[in-house]
């Protein structure tokens, strides 16, 4: 029996240990060599270029239940935030604000040496930058299931910045220490880049702004997920 060539037999990418291609995904055990053609054309191939893009690893049919469950249940919560208005501030009342809100108030402490208005914005940098950190670095571990879940939460987190933007002016909303806004002087930070800015009137505008766009990426990251379940089952159910 002949040894496998060294590179995809469809897209002429470097193979690996794994049993699909890294670049184009296909299965290795479905793709024959075409009669006839000598493995040196294989060898001399050009590589594709870029690094891989596609995690082969195929999952077993149980794996993929408890994905889609988990996803089911990120989708309820997507729901329920979507469904509330954002005076109401329900995306800040889940447990996943308690998440979040660790990484928001660390912004400040890293942020402070650059000046006061970098480390007020450093709160919802912080908050933001963290999960889009994590979706990244599965995304290079070719963890496409993780890597959505991430994407998730940068979503849900950015929806999570809405109702403390939508809030600038009014000073309403309960903060860190059970103050709000309109108690205590320089002490919101919306309120405070927004008038630095110039731009206090734009805080419902700016409010909308991010929870619109955690919604549309919330529910993005949930569709790639369940794309990326299904397809990881084609190596055991095919």
């Amino acid at each position: 029996m002949s040894s496998p060539p060294p590179v995809c037999p469809k897209c002429a990418a470097p193979r690996t240990d794994d049993n699909c291609c890294p670049h184009c995904g296909v299965i290795f055990a479905k793709v024959r060599p075409r009669p006839g053609m000598p493995s040196s054309e294989y060898e001399d191939a050009e590589p594709v270029p870029g690094p891989p893009t596609v995690a082969c690893e195929p999952v077993a049919s149980a794996v993929v239940v408890v994905r889609v469950i988990f996803l089911v249940i990120l989708s309820f919560y997507s729901f329920r935030i979507l469904t509330h208005t954002i005076a109401s501030n329900y995306v800040g009342e889940i447990f996943l604000h308690l998440v979040n809100l660790p990484f928001h108030e660390a912004g400040h402490v890293l942020f402070s040496p650059f000046g006061r208005f970098v480390q007020v914005a450093g709160g919802t940098i912080m908050q933001l930058l963290v999960p889009a950190v994590v979706a990244f670095s599965f995304l290079m571990r070719r963890d496409r299931y993780a890597a959505a879940v991430g994407i998730w939460w940068f979503g849900e987190s950015t929806a999570d910045v809405a109702p403390y933007a939508d809030d600038a002016r009014t000073g309403q909303l309960p903060l860190l220490g059970g103050v709000t806004g309109s108690e205590v002087e320089d002490y919101h930070d919306w309120e405070v880049m927004l008038g630095k800015l110039g731009i206090l009137s734009w805080d419902h505008a700016i409010g909308r702004f991010f929870f619109i766009t955690g919604g549309i990426v919330m529910t993005a990251a949930i569709i790639w997920g369940l794309i990326v379940s299904f397809r990881q089952t084609e190596g055991v159910s095919r």
